[in-house]
């Protein structure tokens, strides 16, 4: 079955056939709607082999994310998706795992799949495998590790915004012993949140105390392990903000597990706002980054970079808010063991 019978069947043109498949907005919705039962009564599947070749790209996109098991990463997968393929591109995905040498195996897919362009939504990147991607003239985008260049665009998180609205939250709460459960050290993402805590700290004129940091691994195992350490110190902090909910979900745990209670005891505040977070016990007060925005700026800088990059990407910031639920409250007395 060929397009020209598609379009025999619905009394279009070719090309309004090839309008519809691409859903472009300049088709009439009563032509569109016949072409689709047209390419519905006949069962015709579009050639996208010789599609690519006619037009020179291969209407594939790739998405790299660090780890696809944490609920931050399916949410943003399934935006980009989306919105990609409501654009007519289809999505190869990858997820790294928090190694970076799993992104060569992810960049040697994409580059034999002849990808139009490559979303890099993780902090961990070998920059031989971006110069490569480069010299090929693969557009990219990537989530707050890279400089604005030809054909490259960088989405930049609000990071030292959201941790000031965590710390100053719990400041106007009465807390001063705040303890932060960070992530692993080699992430820029994870590097980035720890100094704008230890900033905020000085801002608002709070010693630091080094003790009062732990480094977890961004997993819920991590966040517990770190917070049974912090509980070890006499006193213990009556706050904690968390690199990322995970860690924070990890916390709570250990506070539980310790035979005390959040927020009577302990305030706990996370970072990204997935959608477990809701529903912890308690709720988690948490700082949203929100994955669809995400999502749609990542997928918009690349289509611009794969139409008009020449002359240079572009750098978006994402924003964050505060989300206040159950896990934080006033400061109170400790109550006696």
């Amino acid at each position: 079955m060929s397009i020209h019978e598609v379009a025999k069947r619905a009394k279009v043109s070719i090309a309004t056939v090839s309008r519809t498949l691409h859903n472009n907005p300049r088709v009439n919705p009563d032509t569109a709607a016949r072409v689709w039962q047209a390419i519905h009564d006949l069962k015709y599947y579009p050639n996208t082999h010789a599609r690519s070749l006619a037009s020179g790209r291969s209407h594939l996109v790739g998405l790299i994310v660090s780890d696809i098991t944490n609920p931050f990463f399916p949410e943003l997968v399934r935006g980009f998706e989306e919105l990609a393929s409501a654009r007519g591109y289809d999505t190869i995905i990858a997820s790294t795992n928090y190694q970076p040498a799993r992104i060569a195996t992810a960049v040697r897919r994409m580059i034999e799949r002849k990808v139009d362009g490559v979303g890099i939504m993780t902090s961990e990147m070998d920059q031989n495998l971006v110069d490569e991607m480069a010299n090929r003239d693969v557009p990219m985008v990537f989530l707050d590790v890279a400089s604005p260049a030809r054909r490259i665009s960088n989405l930049r998180i609000d990071y030292v915004g959201g941790v000031n609205l965590a710390v100053r939250h719990l400041l106007e709460l009465g807390h001063r012993r705040i303890g932060f459960l960070g992530g692993p050290s080699e992430l820029k993402s994870a590097r980035t949140r720890h100094d704008a805590f230890l900033e905020c700290l000085q801002n608002f004129g709070i010693i630091e105390d080094e003790r009062l940091i732990e480094v977890g691994n961004h997993r819920i195992d991590g966040g517990l392990t770190a917070m049974q350490r912090l509980l070890k110190l006499d006193p213990p902090p009556t706050a904690v903000l968390a690199s990322n909910d995970l860690t924070a979900i990890g916390a709570l745990r250990g506070i539980r597990d310790a035979g005390l209670s959040s927020p009577e005891d302990i305030s706990v505040v996370g970072f990204d706002d997935i959608e477990l977070a809701e529903f912890t016990e308690p709720p988690l007060t948490t700082v949203r980054l929100s994955r669809t925005e995400i999502a749609e700026k990542a997928l918009d800088c690349l289509l611009l970079n794969m139409d008009f990059g020449r002359e240079g990407g572009s750098e978006v910031v994402i924003g964050t808010r505060l989300i206040v639920r159950n896990s934080t409250a006033a400061l109170r007395k400790r109550r006696r063991a």
